[in-house]
């Protein structure tokens, strides 16, 4: 038998520099991860899902008004967790992937999840610690049924695996499970550049899954009000 202990993730970034533009006002005085939803930020939902299937150690990347998530979160011991902080100019943020690479040296070398810290999401993460990656798969993608702010989607999937061509497509949900290399070997690698080309450029070879529950790009202060309505309602 497969022993998963050491194939299961237990490390993990939570992307939280961005600026929440669309979320003004809401975001003039406080970081989008930090908008409250059912009685706790955006970004606790996340942590207290992430320590829920073993994750250990979680790298934060901050960028504007970043020191006040880190005053929120502090060293993680709330949650159970070692949290580490990397942080960006609050004025230029390195968008996603190049903010996963400035963190690579809190990230070790094993694969880690990556969370965007404006999504919700109760998609069992348990399910990818029970099956592990692959040695040669760069890495696995969340996939979900297109919302109304993204109706063309972005991959569709062939046979477990993200392309380009395949219909239907669908959205990145804004959570994978990659390994450091798929980023760092990268031939494009520059200071600011997004995750999507970097999945592009692995099309065929990322692993990619539909979940059809319940997600929530928290990108306006309608969706977060939404959000909040239907989770108290649950509650």
């Amino acid at each position: 038998m497969t022993d998963l202990t050491e194939t299961a993730p237990t490390t993990a970034m939570v992307l939280a520099a961005g600026f929440g533009r669309r979320m003004r006002p809401l975001t003039d005085q406080a970081p989008k991860p930090l908008l409250a939803v059912a009685g706790k930020p955006l970004i606790e939902h996340a942590l207290e899902r992430l320590q829920g299937v073993g994750v250990k150690r979680v790298v934060i990347n901050l960028g504007y008004l970043g020191h006040m998530i880190r005053d929120y979160l502090g060293s993680g011991d709330r949650w159970g967790l070692d949290i580490h902080y990397s942080v960006e100019h609050e004025d230029r943020p390195l968008e996603t992937a190049g903010g996963i690479l400035n963190a690579m040296p809190h990230l070790g070398e094993a694969p880690f999840l990556v969370v965007n810290g404006d999504v919700w999401c109760d998609f069992d993460l348990s399910r990818w610690a029970a099956r592990p990656l692959p040695e040669y798969c760069p890495g696995r993608l969340l996939m979900v049924p297109n919302p109304p702010h993204n109706p063309e989607g972005d991959f569709g999937i062939e046979n477990g695996l993200l392309s380009g061509t395949a219909k239907p497509r669908f959205t990145f949900a804004g959570i994978s499970w990659l390994r450091p290399q798929t980023l760092a070997h990268y031939p494009k690698v520059r200071e600011c550049f997004g995750l999507g080309e970097v999945f592009t450029f692995h099309e065929d070879k990322l692993q990619a899954e539909l979940y059809r529950g319940d997600w929530c790009d928290v990108g306006t202060p309608e969706r977060l009000e939404r959000l909040h309505r239907r989770l108290t309602a649950e509650n």
